[in-house]
């Protein structure tokens, strides 16, 4: 049976859609919260329909899938834009976050990682007592003397080290199984900073879309009349998913979008996997602050590659 052109376009344009509407209205259910992850790459995909019915002169078709590109790029692509962010005048702070895969991360890389890019708060996931114990062979310590760290065996660990002071320390236990390390570090000459090691739950299987959005929900919102909060780590979520645009919008920044490096993936392949990279680790900063860059580096033996933002903070009031 033949299929016309007329059907072909409809055919092609409607999942992208489908796709569209439910990246809008944040409507992504079941295995969908592990397809929205991938919205970078149906929104290239959004563009076949699109010029496939303007070359078939099929109209009708043509604006459908032209409205459905520009929802999706739109969505899209100012992650890949810089935006023009505050200036707010204070000191720097350059926040780095890794995720470990259970130790597995080579510690060596991390900490010559630190050294080099002069970090001054590291954020740490899958943090188990073996990477403890090489972190601190290796001289973490003697970089980043102040620390909280919750080392526990494979993946639920949590750390965050801090060239400065970190004082009202603690540890947040995740519905998922996870922990978070948080602290708030005294700047000097700048303001207090609230920072956490984030990690919520996966929605690697249904069993655990529940777990992944209590954890998500249960994030610190950002405080814009507040203390500033810079949250860092492997959110197991991407900006398409609402969770974490309704987090977002509490007054949060993400770094890497900031400077037009949010659709850089940092998970996926890296551990030989054959998975499109996504970008599930995040550094989110108050949006009081500025983002002087973001970047994304290696770490072997992780399925993750780490994160390092440059904030600028307020002045001191």
């Amino acid at each position: 049976m033949r299929i016309s052109r007329t059907t072909l376009c409809w055919a092609l344009l409607t999942p992208g859609a489908v796709w569209a509407v439910i990246r809008g209205f944040g409507w992504e259910r079941g295995p969908l919260v592990q397809a929205i992850a991938f919205t970078p790459y149906t929104a290239i995909w959004s563009l076949l329909p699109a010029v496939l019915a303007l070359a078939l002169r099929r109209w009708t078709a043509a604006g459908v899938a032209g409205l459905v590109a520009a929802a999706l790029l739109a969505a899209v692509v100012p992650r890949a834009v810089p935006a023009t962010g505050p200036v707010p005048g204070g000191p720097w702070l350059r926040v780095l976050t890794a995720n470990l895969l259970a130790g597995a991360g080579d510690p060596a890389a991390l900490v010559e990682l630190v050294r080099r890019e002069r970090v001054d708060v590291l954020a740490l996931q899958e943090y188990p007592p073996s990477a403890e114990a090489a972190l601190a062979g290796l001289g973490l310590r003697d970089l980043l003397p102040h620390r909280v760290t919750n080392p526990v065996p494979g993946t639920a660990g949590s750390a965050l080290y801090a060239r400065h002071p970190l004082r009202d320390a603690g540890v947040r236990h995740n519905s998922g199984g996870f922990t978070q390390a948080y602290g708030t570090l005294d700047v000097p000459g700048g303001r207090p900073v609230l920072v956490e090691s984030v990690h919520p739950a996966a929605p690697y299987a249904l069993h655990m879309l529940d777990e992944w959005r209590v954890d998500l929900a249960a994030q610190p919102p950002a405080t814009p009349d507040g203390p500033l909060r810079v949250l860092a780590g492997d959110f197991n979520s991407t900006l398409d998913h609402v969770a974490l645009r309704r987090l977002l919008a509490t007054g949060y920044t993400d770094a890497a979008a900031e400077v037009g490096a949010g659709l850089i993936g940092t998970w996926g392949p890296y551990d030989g996997d054959w998975i499109p990279p996504v970008t599930l680790d995040h550094v989110l900063a108050d949006r009081r602050m500025g983002v002087l860059s973001a970047t994304v580096h290696r770490l072997p033996g992780s399925d993750h590659r780490p994160v390092l933002a440059q904030l600028e903070l307020p002045a001191p009031q």
